[in-house]
């Protein structure tokens, strides 16, 4: 591992140097095929799944951190609409159905672009990394100049979308 550490600050070195094998913690890697971000459930009841455990993604985009606090702000919107709308109702709806009906908004906005993100930073990954002469062509010659506006156009988000209506 030394070896493939390449040129870092000694002191980096040094903690790799120091750190013992059994001090190292492995963990598998999640993965959510898009299929289920489409057609499985990323809420129930009044629980739902946000962030990495909602749509779980390789480096390849570095959208994971963004879309975790996108979710957060979503998600706040969503329950905060549900608790406004439900209070100013003829028909009066307990706590827990609001909460129910605002995850449940929350999985609707969030599915298409979570869905997106993983499946573009899978494709991305698998270019990036393959070793086969036809895909290291397409990406050094054809792709080079495509990717870089992919990306940033995966990290456009419209700030409307993360608005909190001043009603909120």
């Amino acid at each position: 591992m030394l070896s493939k550490l390449g040129k870092v600050p000694d002191h980096v070195r040094g903690v790799m140097q120091d750190t013992g094998v059994e001090e190292i913690v492995l963990a598998p890697l999640g993965y959510r095929p898009p299929w289920e971000i489409l057609c499985g459930n990323i809420s129930k009841d009044n629980v739902c799944v946000a962030g990495d455990a909602c749509h779980p993604m390789t480096p390849d985009l570095g959208q994971g951190g963004c879309s975790a606090l996108e979710d957060g702000v979503i998600l706040a919107k969503c329950l905060a609409g549900a608790m406004v709308e439900s209070s100013a109702s003829v028909y009066k709806v307990d706590d827990y159905e609001r909460i129910k009906i605002g995850l449940k908004n929350f999985a609707k906005e969030r599915r298409w672009r979570a869905l997106d993100l993983i499946t573009t930073g899978y494709i991305m990954g698998f270019i990036q990394e393959s070793n086969w002469i036809g895909m290291r062509f397409l990406r050094e010659r054809l792709l080079a100049s495509f990717l870089p506006g992919l990306f940033l156009k995966k990290a456009d988000v419209d700030p409307k979308q993360l608005v909190i209506h001043p009603k909120v």
